[in-house]
C-alpha cells in the first residue's frame, strides 16, 4: 500500500478522497439512492451529495489515519464505492472500518481489499484495534469481516442506537 495526498493504493484499487466533480456526485447519488445499499445503512443520507463530501472531508482533516475514500478499480473510470475509517459515534476512542459498494461491484473482493488497506493504515498509525458494525442479516458484510480476520463480539446497541453485529480486529503484536 502506498499513501500520498490522502490516496492509498492496493494491487487492484486506488482509494482517494471523494470530490464534488460531476462524475463523483453522480456516482454518490446512484450508490446511496439504491435500496439494496441503504437498507444496510439505516436509510439514505439525509444530506445532499455535496454536503456528504464536505462532511467526509472533515473526517479526513484531523490528525490520524481517519478518512472516507472513493474506491476506484484500476483501469476503470467508475468508482466502485466507499471505504471509511473513522471514530465510532458515542464511543470512547473506538474506530470503525466500513464499506459501501455499488451493486455492480459486489462479489469481487473489493470491500475486503479496500478495508484491509485502511485497517493497515490505522494499525501503522498506532491504532490498537478496529471495529466493524453490521446490520443483522447483512451476510455479505459479515463475510467481509470474517475474511479480514475480525472476531465477532455479538449484537450490540452501543454506537448507533440500533442493534448491530459488532466485530473487532486487534492490531498485530510487533516483536522487536
Amino acid at each position: 500500500m502506498t499513501a500520498a495526498d490522502g490516496v492509498l493504493g492496493t494491487g487492484r484499487l486506488r482509494l482517494r478522497p471523494w470530490t464534488t466533480r460531476r462524475d463523483d456526485l453522480s456516482r454518490l447519488t446512484d450508490l446511496y439512492g439504491r435500496d439494496e445499499v441503504t437498507r444496510w445503512l439505516g436509510g439514505p443520507p439525509s444530506v445532499t451529495p455535496v454536503e456528504l463530501v464536505a462532511r467526509w472531508a472533515g473526517v479526513c482533516a484531523g490528525e490520524g489515519p481517519f478518512g472516507v475514500w472513493a474506491v476506484e478499480v484500476a483501469g476503470v473510470a467508475t468508482v466502485a464505492g466507499t471505504v471509511l475509517l473513522k471514530p465510532l459515534p458515542g464511543g470512547v476512542g473506538e474506530v470503525e472500518v466500513g464499506w459501501h459498494l455499488h451493486p455492480d461491484c459486489w462479489g469481487r473482493g473489493y470491500a475486503t481489499e479496500a478495508a484491509r488497506a485502511v485497517i493497515d493504515r490505522g494499525f501503522a498509525a498506532g491504532l490498537p484495534e478496529v471495529y466493524a458494525v453490521v446490520r443483522p442479516g447483512n451476510v455479505a458484510s459479515a463475510a467481509v469481516c470474517t475474511r479480514l480476520g475480525m472476531q465477532p463480539l455479538g449484537r450490540m446497541r452501543r454506537w448507533y442506537d440500533v442493534e448491530l453485529d459488532a466485530f473487532r480486529l486487534m492490531a498485530p503484536v510487533v516483536v522487536d
